[in-house]
């Protein structure tokens, strides 16, 4: 079993390397072979398709995931749960195709610079992002980790050697690239299906059948708190930047180093799809002192990733934004090790929110991001030195979320653990004794 889990993990990282390469690749790729105008639009395409994926989908491959690791431990047929999954994907995809739609306009002309072709991509990332993330889903539920990083892997060499080819052709062009790199995703999609055709394990086909409604309900909440995730992680460079509009050089450095202080973030990125399976299926068996077991061991794990991070932030941090970014400005080791710190709540905050997804608390993990959030825009509009700003509300929003899940998880395994005692003093009333989740 262990050399398993160690076979999965190396899987899992090398498919994650591949599509971290992938997307240097294209940036760089297109940067090196097209006119400046065109290389800007396609990088402004890849961020949005980064936003779209991540922003947008994850949330429902984890909603997918969570849903069936609790049919499966239940010992029922997670087969509804697919059907589930793909409706919502459905739903989700012609939904954002319409926003997509509606701001096409602006959205080409402002930020595609004119090319429709680049549009027309954009729309095809989404309609793979909905399939890859389903079947990620699907997989991770069922915790076949060796499906889930061929996923990643297909994914990032789909994406990379069409794009090696455009690029040695001679003849590149934007719109080709963008098109490749959409495209990906449906491989790796494809790629994970052969292991959603080997059959799981039933004891029964009664009970409850997973609604639609309710995955619903509980995918619009992990939305919320996923963009929001994505705004406390990312805001900070952007507001700062244009407040040091005066100090280009200094502000270009704040950028890189808060560039460089999330690369623990991914790197930690498969965890949450690793974890989710197992602490629900505990969380479904009751097992909460399984769920304590699992949290304990991965904190433990990002405070032997994170605490050196740390330590080489405030030390070498600065010297590495000059070399490896080439800043003309020097800045402070109190702001590249700040920044490091926020990064390992940041880490902490992506370890506490599957358990709270596992158990049901969806409400607070959205509830927790808009609280970060809403404290990082708040000391960010503050006047006063943009960087202090720019630390601050970073350390803040950070505290702040990690406070809300930790606390919130705390209460629930103890609510859980609570009704279970007084089920087992009371055997009689234990159908009464619900948990609610």
């Amino acid at each position: 079993m262990a050399r398993e889990r160690f076979g999965s993990a190396l899987y899992l990282g090398a498919g994650l390397a591949l599509v971290g390469a992938a997307g240097y690749a294209f940036v760089a790729l297109t940067g090196h072979t097209l006119p400046p105008a065109d290389a800007a639009a396609a990088a402004s395409l890849y961020l949005l398709v980064n936003i779209i994926g991540p922003g947008l989908f994850s949330a429902l491959e984890q909603e997918t995931s969570r849903s069936v690791s609790a049919e499966i431990a239940a010992g029922r047929d997670p087969r509804p749960v697919t059907r589930n999954a793909c409706l919502l994907a459905g739903a989700m995809l012609l939904i954002v195709v319409a926003v997509l739609l509606a701001i096409s306009p602006v959205l080409t002309g402002k930020v595609l610079a004119g090319r429709w072709g680049l549009f027309a991509a954009l729309l095809l990332s989404v309609a793979t992002s909905a399939a890859v993330y389903v079947v990620r889903g699907l997989v991770g539920g069922r915790q076949r980790f060796t499906g889930y990083a061929a996923t990643l892997g297909a994914e990032g060499v789909a994406r990379i050697l069409p794009c090696l080819v455009l690029a040695i052709s001679g003849a590149p062009n934007a719109v080709g690239y963008a098109v490749a790199f959409a495209a990906g995703s449906a491989f790796g999609a494809l790629a994970g299906l052969p292991w959603l055709r080997r059959p799981v394990e039933v004891s029964t086909l009664d009970g409850p059948r997973p609604a639609a409604g309710a995955m619903a309900r509980a995918l619009s909440y992990l939305v919320g708190g996923t963009l929001l995730m994505l705004l406390a992680m990312n805001l900070a460079p952007i507001v700062v930047t244009p407040r040091l509009a005066a100090d280009a050089p200094t502000a270009a450095a704040f950028a890189s180093a808060f560039v460089l202080a999330r690369v623990p973030l991914f790197l930690f990125a498969p965890v949450q799809a690793v974890l989710l399976p197992a602490l629900t299926r505990a969380a479904a068996r009751g097992e909460t002192g399984v769920v304590r077991a699992r949290l304990r061991t991965i904190l433990l794990a990002v405070a032997a990733i994170g605490l050196p991070g740390v330590l080489a932030s405030f030390t070498v941090g600065p010297w590495a934004v000059q070399v490896l970014f080439g800043a003309q400005v020097r800045l402070s080791g109190a702001v590249v090790g700040l920044l490091g710190v926020s990064t390992v709540g940041l880490m902490v905050a992506q370890v506490l929110q599957p358990g709270l997804v596992a158990l049901g608390r969806h409400k607070i993990v959205t509830l927790a991001w808009a609280t970060g959030t809403v404290a990082l825009v708040t000391l960010l509009a503050l006047p006063g030195d943009p960087l202090r700003a720019g630390v601050t509300g970073q350390l803040v929003a950070s505290a702040l979320v990690v406070a809300i899940m930790l606390g919130a998880l705390r209460r629930t395994l103890r609510t859980w653990e609570n009704a279970r005692s007084a089920e087992a003093s009371d055997p009689a009333s234990g159908d009464e004794n619900v948990i609610k989740r």
